[in-house]
Parts: structure tokens; sequence; C-alpha cells
């Protein structure tokens, strides 16, 4: 996985898990055009990091304040904590404590992982794709980015979003990158320790590998 697919990944997630409460919080702007969304998610996070370069060479935790502040509130966290577990357990047999601390163990994970992945940040501009109409039926959509890096090829990034029951707001849920599902590769990683250890087992492994100081990803000898 190269560079900047590691860096774009950063948009999703991803995969990181918010309630869809504290997602549609009074505090956190809503939007019914889900490119609007992606403009602003985008554009707000970029700024800040770019800003805040200073202040993140002198302490890379304060990557980790950007990650909850500016990309969690627009992260279905929920869902794609539930995705990622997949077929591993039953979630209707699942008691809703131990699902919730599964859900808050992987959204601590991903923050930090993601927090790392931004320590690479120079200067990368992302173009989305104009916006259209969308269909007030449809529940699922894909917008298509590239990330611009000089001198390298354009990176394509598909951002999945869907729209949150009850509720006229999109939010995203994963990730395409060079072929490559975020929520994917993550079910992949976890599903077999989910079912060889259990949920709240594995959620108790996330919640220690989040305490881990943020420091950039390591880079494979292939890469």
């Amino acid at each position: 996985m190269n560079t900047i697919f590691k860096f774009t990944a950063a948009l999703l997630l991803a995969v990181s898990a918010l309630s869809v409460q504290a997602n549609t919080a009074a505090a956190v702007p809503t939007y019914d055009d889900p490119y609007k969304m992606m403009e602003v998610l985008a554009d707000k996070t970029f700024r800040r990091i770019a800003a805040d370069q200073p202040k993140i060479k002198a302490d890379a935790e304060v990557l980790r304040t950007i990650v909850n502040e500016e990309l969690l509130p627009y992260i279905d966290s929920r869902y794609a904590a539930g995705y990622v577990i997949g077929q591993s357990v039953k979630l209707n047999t699942v008691p809703k404590q131990d699902f919730n601390t599964f859900v808050g163990a992987f959204q601590n994970y991903m923050v930090g992982t993601y927090a790392g992945v931004f320590t690479q940040y120079r200067d990368q501009k992302v173009i989305i794709e104009p916006g259209q109409p969308v269909d007030k039926q449809r529940k699922i959509i894909t917008i298509k980015t590239r990330v611009i890096d000089p001198g390298k090829p354009d990176i394509k990034i598909e951002f999945k979003l869907r729209r949150v029951k009850d509720a006229n707001n999109w939010l995203v849920y994963d990730m395409v990158a060079e072929g490559i599902s975020l929520l994917d590769s993550k079910r992949s990683e976890l599903g077999s320790l989910i079912r060889q250890q259990g949920l709240l087992s594995v959620a108790a492994l996330l919640e220690e590998k989040a305490k881990a100081p943020i420091k950039a990803p390591e880079k494979k000898n292939n890469a």
C-alpha cells in the first residue's frame, strides 16, 4: 500500500466508531447534498492540518484532535464497525453493551491509526467530481475523487456514502482506493480474531493499540 493511499485513507475512516447520534449532534452541520458534504469534509480537514503544521511537528498528538473533530462527525462509524464484525458473530445475539464497547474501541484504534497517516501530509490536492442531482429514494452513493501529488500519477479514490435512516443526511461509510476497500481489509484483519477470541477480547486489544503514541506508519520494503 503506497504512501498516498495510506494518506488519503485518513479521510475515512474510517472506517472509526461514533454513534449516529454523535454524528448528527446539533453542533455538527448536516448535509442533504452528499457532494457538498465531501467538499466541506476535505476542505476543513486539509486546511486545518496545513495551518497546524508547526504544532504537529512539535507534538504529533495534535493530529488525534484534528481527526476527532474534523473527520468523525461525518463518518457512519457504527455501521462501519458492524460491517467489520460481519459474520464473525451474530450481532442479534450480542448484548448491546458489548457491541457499544467494540464500537468505542474500534473508534479509538482507527483515530490513532489515521492520525499517524496524516503525519505524512504535505500539500496533496484532492479533487472531487462535480455534484449532480441525487434521487430522494437513493440510500447509497459513490463519489469519485482524485488525489494529485506533483510528479506522481493521480490516485483515484471512491468514497461510499449512505443516507442516514430517518434523516436527510449523508455519512461516509467506506472508501475504495486502488481497488482496496478499507472496510473489507479491516474485516479480513479482525474477523478471525473476533471468531477466535470474542468481541470483547478484540475490543480490549484495540484499546491497547489505540494508546500507542502517534507516529507515521512503517513503510514496507516493497513500498
